[in-house]
């Protein structure tokens, strides 16, 4: 019997029946809600006289429109105030659990479903959002969803989908120092393009990957989607296992021991076949920047920045960027680490490390630390990386998206360059119609702020 890919068995554990057009009905254990997607949905369900098939299926929290500076005041904002406003009245409607403002566990969906256990390795998992891929790093089959979607699933615990295709992404041999997840992610993205992965799932596997701790892996399926893949997948090993223990919705005794049994064969079998493969030498990989509009724009530190063609200059042109010049010959405005990208308690801690007893350049005019979660913040501040950053001249946010999709104060202004940590740098992503977004780690983005450049982090350490 051929042997079967991680995403078959997850898809064929949750398959609830075939249809004749093809599509599949597939079961969903946890739904998790924010206040951007679902206002409509549970419109939808008053309309039509639904309630939630399994409420405590759900998780909400609010992180888009957040504030993450002076939360003691309110939102001034009153388009995200009617929005946090709407989400806690929906839930406490239908009763979905709810982690609200005040909370200190609140903050960026992606970030507190793992920490919370409220995802866990073998589940279906769906949000309207589209890196709910970051949960994949658990093993578990997790994608974003449409907003009548998440009425459906609220509705039905099950969803309407067509299988995709199985492509699976190597990263052999060892990474070199400080070039990280981060790197790796844009580096494959570079290499496929936006639409390489479009009509599959991408496994990522091999030694890097295997190497990477589980928040490590989660960047890296986070921007799964960036590579045009609904879904990212990584297999569970010990490591999987390990950071699941104790976990406030994991499994407790008898039930965790049945839960890791299980767990341990949430990886593809040796001879799966896959429609796709595609390799590569981690040793290869460089620290990576991007300098246009889209991920795949994306160089190593030392490339030059590519010359002007048809499919290019557009991007050059609104980037403020010239052909064949260095990425580090240009000056930054802002500086942002945050994002459900990366903004864990090992991206505070990396780029706590590289501005550590040193200042921002006096060209930067705002840097921002954003925690993801209350919970990392919380850790954060009794390692003490509060004091470092602040010290170096960061302010030191509240969780929440902060400047990653701009739908609270932080913005950047017309012209602005800001080395940011988050996953897309599309054309206004940050705020302003003409503010420009360069992606990169959070070594290289305290490098970079440290610098008032973009440098490679191995030359500051």
């Amino acid at each position: 019997m051929q042997g079967k890919t991680l995403y078959d068995k997850l898809w064929n554990i949750h398959l609830v029946r075939s249809d004749e057009n093809g599509s599949d009905l597939l079961y969903i254990d946890r739904q998790l809600i924010h206040e951007v997607t679902s206002p409509q949905a549970f419109a939808g369900l008053k309309m039509n006289q639904r309630h939630p098939r399994r409420p405590s299926a759900s998780l909400a929290v609010a992180d888009h429109n957040i504030p993450t500076k002076d939360r003691e005041k309110g939102i001034d904002n009153p388009i995200s105030a009617l929005q946090i406003q709407t989400l806690e009245e929906n839930c406490k409607e239908f009763k979905i659990p709810y982690i609200s403002m005040e909370d200190h566990r609140q903050g960026i969906v992606h970030v507190i479903g793992p920490e919370q256990g409220a995802t866990l390795p073998g589940m279906t998992i769906v949000c309207g959002d589209s890196h709910t891929a970051t949960h994949g790093a658990l093993g578990a089959l997790a994608f974003g969803i449409g907003t009548s979607e998440v009425e459906h699933v609220l509705a039905t615990q099950c969803l309407v989908q067509k299988k995709m295709k199985n492509m699976l992404i190597r990263v052999d041999g060892k990474l070199q120092e400080w070039v990280t997840a981060k790197d790796v992610v844009l580096t494959i993205i570079a290499k496929i393009g936006t639409a390489g992965g479009t009509g599959y799932t991408i496994e990522f596997a091999g030694e890097a990957i295997s190497d990477m701790s589980v928040e490590e892996r989660m960047t890296v399926c986070n921007m799964a989607i960036e590579a045009g893949a609904r879904a990212g997948l990584i297999a569970v090993d010990q490591k999987t296992i390990n950071y699941m223990k104790d976990k406030p919705f994991a499994p407790k005794r008898d039930d965790w021991e049945s839960a890791e049994v299980f767990w341990e064969t949430l990886k593809s079998d040796a001879d799966a076949l896959f429609d796709k493969t595609i390799t590569f030498n981690a040793n290869d990989i460089q620290p990576q920047v991007t300098w246009g509009t889209s991920p795949e724009l994306s160089i190593n530190i030392y490339d030059k920045i590519p010359k002007r063609n048809p499919e290019y200059s557009n991007a050059l042109t609104y980037m403020g960027l010239s052909e064949d010049t260095s990425i580090s010959d240009y000056l930054l405005d802002k500086i942002f680490i945050g994002s459900c990208t990366n903004s864990r308690i090992e991206d505070l801690r990396d780029a706590a490390k590289v501005v550590q007893g040193k200042t921002i350049a006096d060209t930067i005019k705002l840097a921002m630390v954003v925690p993801g979660s209350g919970l990392v913040k919380e850790q954060a501040e009794l390692e003490g990386l509060d004091k470092i950053f602040i010290a170096a001249g960061f302010e030191w946010r509240d969780p929440g998206c902060s400047m990653c999709l701009a739908m609270n104060a932080d913005r950047l202004d017309d012209g602005e360059r800001c080395a940011s940590t988050s996953n897309r740098n599309f054309i206004g992503r940050q705020g302003s119609p003409t503010g420009r977004t360069i992606l990169m780690s959070p070594a290289m983005v305290g490098a970079a702020a440290i610098n008032g450049k973009i440098i490679d982090i191995r030359e500051v350490l």
